[in-house]
């Protein structure tokens, strides 16, 4: 399970878009993945970026406080921190966190700003303080979604529970 599964379940058998580029999490050598997918970026520009916000405040897997908002790759390898490997229990993509990887590939920040548009959805009451950090607290990679608000076409889709934590 991963989120390019469930954009794959959710949207895309659903819309139909032209051309989808997963990673492959599941590659033998994933730092040869990485620099697969790093091409296919450079040389394929993507418009849309989907995403999500994680509970700790990370976008992909850019986990705080090591997310660099100026990271000169576009893929790479990380440690999952102990909150991201926790979410993906809580999320049920896992059945316990002895299940879940310790390592994962994730887009950079760059790499999800060079897309012309970034759709982020985030569901769940688990992610309603990370959402109020997202939109009321400093710009700052304790919470790398707070960069969102840099990108010129950044969209939040939230529910009534992720967003009950808003000033609004």
């Amino acid at each position: 399970q991963n989120f390019g599964h469930f954009l794959r379940v959710r949207l895309f058998e659903r819309v139909r878009p032209g051309v989808v580029h997963y990673l492959d999490g599941m590659a033998g050598d994933l730092d040869a993945e990485c620099v697969r997918y790093s091409t296919l970026l450079e040389t394929n520009p993507f418009d849309i970026a989907c995403i999500g916000i994680g509970e700790n405040g990370h976008i992909a897997f850019n986990d705080p406080p090591v997310a660099d908002f100026d990271d000169p790759r576009l893929v790479k390898v990380v440690d999952l921190d102990l909150a991201s490997r926790q979410q993906q229990v809580h999320d049920g993509c896992f059945e316990n966190l002895e299940s879940v990887p310790k390592k994962a590939l994730t887009l950079t920040i760059p790499a999800i700003f060079s897309a012309r548009y970034i759709y982020c959805m985030v569901p769940a009451p688990t992610k309603a303080e990370a959402v109020k950090k997202t939109l009321e607290g400093p710009i700052a990679t304790a919470c790398p979604a707070t960069v969102l608000r840099r990108h010129e076409n950044a969209t939040l889709f939230l529910d009534k529970d992720s967003s009950k934590q808003l000033k609004i």
